[in-house]
């Protein structure tokens, strides 16, 4: 989805909010249960935007229905090189239903899981006041 790659590329967190449905749910590649709902994702995004260094999308890939996205990216946690791939669904008026992350290799994911563990309470944080 070339609006949401343009944006998260350019670093505007408030356009990539912007392209967000009310009841987008977030599954994260290291973390089991999905985050449901526009503040949580928005600050997860955030908080991921200020972890990763050396950002970039190298390909993008979309469905025949024009609702299904695949954006491959590649970055950069500490020391640790990763790829990794956005999966993501369009509902029917064109808004994000649906954000799958997904990462590779292992110690990839475990430096991203140690980065946004330590930043996960400010996340948890920024959501609520979001949602309030």
């Amino acid at each position: 989805m070339r609006a949401f790659r343009e944006a998260v590329e350019a670093g505007d967190m408030d356009a990539v909010e912007a392209l967000l449905a009310d009841d987008v749910v977030f599954t994260s590649p290291v973390v089991f249960k999905p985050y449901p709902g526009k503040a949580i994702t928005a600050a997860i995004l955030r908080g991921v935007s200020q972890v990763f260094e050396d950002f970039r999308y190298e390909r993008e890939l979309d469905g025949a229905d024009g609702r299904d996205h695949a954006l491959v990216f590649r970055a950069r946690v500490g020391d640790r090189e990763l790829s990794g791939c956005d999966f993501i669904h369009l509902d029917a008026d064109g808004l994000i239903d649906e954000l799958t992350v997904m990462v590779r290799p292992l110690s990839g994911a475990q430096a991203l899981a140690a980065a946004m563990g330590a930043r996960f309470d400010s996340i948890a944080r920024e959501a609520e006041a979001r949602s309030a």
